[in-house]
């Protein structure tokens, strides 16, 4: 199977985003405004055009294509968590070009956009290959499609941490989640160009975006907080939660800093 998680994984880290929204959006100086950003140096919306901006999350890659299109252009911006997609239209309040939606971008009918971008967000599809494919179609003919995904190796140091940290407290092992397996899988340059090309996108070109995390406790929490991370504390009470965090923040403290590294794949639809 091609998929890049299953439904119950989906609706697990939904759960955890829509209930970790206010930290999603404390984390987003740190690594999604830096990240979305990246992608939108890369995907270069101009002027009037419209982009689909798929799982925008707060709208960390959405808000700056709406102010590259201007008044003139459109943005949808459209993601499953409700909690999400309400921040993200609170901080666009300013930018009427920019509409959000609670919605599954997977079914997403409208179609004809000039850039089609989708930042961080296919390796949660139920089936990464179909969804991405579906997100091809949403583009017209010579319209770019942009996906985000992480370096291979990026934050691997602090999931496994965390990871080390959460199975301490509850006594047993965690198990990786099956999405981070396939990141790793598609997370260089010629593997992620390759399967891109195989969803259909001509004139493939991959495009490294480096970023590296500050070694600052606050920060480093924040990203298990404001991240799917934050799924793995479900069920823990607050004293269980306090030991995980001093658990994974020692686990980091001697190592190098967290890379968060992502690859934008930039195609052209034929």
């Amino acid at each position: 199977m091609s998929e890049g998680a299953d439904r119950s994984t989906v609706a697990g880290v939904l759960g955890a985003w829509d209930e970790a929204a206010e930290d999603f959006g404390r984390l987003a100086e740190h690594l999604w405004g830096p990240v979305g950003a990246g992608t939108v140096a890369v995907t270069r919306p101009t002027e009037g055009e419209r982009v689909l901006d798929a799982c925008c999350g707060t709208g960390a890659s959405a808000e700056p294509a709406a102010r590259a299109v201007g008044a003139r252009g459109l943005v949808d911006a459209v993601d499953l968590s409700e909690s999400m997609v309400a921040m993200a239209a609170r901080s666009a309040a300013g930018l009427p070009q920019l509409r959000t939606h609670a919605a599954d971008v997977t079914s997403w009918q409208p179609d004809g956009y000039d850039v089609v971008q989708c930042v961080l967000g296919a390796f949660f599809f139920p089936d990464m290959d179909a969804g991405t494919e579906w997100l091809v179609r949403r583009a017209r003919p010579g319209g770019r499609v942009a996906v985000t995904i992480w370096e291979r190796g990026a934050l691997v140091p602090a999931g496994e941490a965390l990871v080390g940290a959460v199975g301490a407290v509850r006594g047993q092992p965690m198990e990786t989640p099956r999405a981070s397996t396939r990141v790793q899988e598609l997370g260089d340059r010629v593997a992620l160009g390759s399967w891109l090309a195989d969803r259909g996108l001509a004139d493939v070109d991959v495009t490294t975006v480096p970023l590296v995390l500050p070694m600052d406790p606050h920060v480093l929490w924040l990203l298990v907080l404001g991240s799917g991370f934050r799924g793995m504390l479900t069920g823990l009470d607050d004293e269980q939660v306090g030991a995980v965090r001093a658990g994974y923040l020692e686990r980091l403290a001697d190592g190098a800093p967290v890379d968060a590294t992502t690859l934008v794949a930039l195609g052209r639809r034929p």
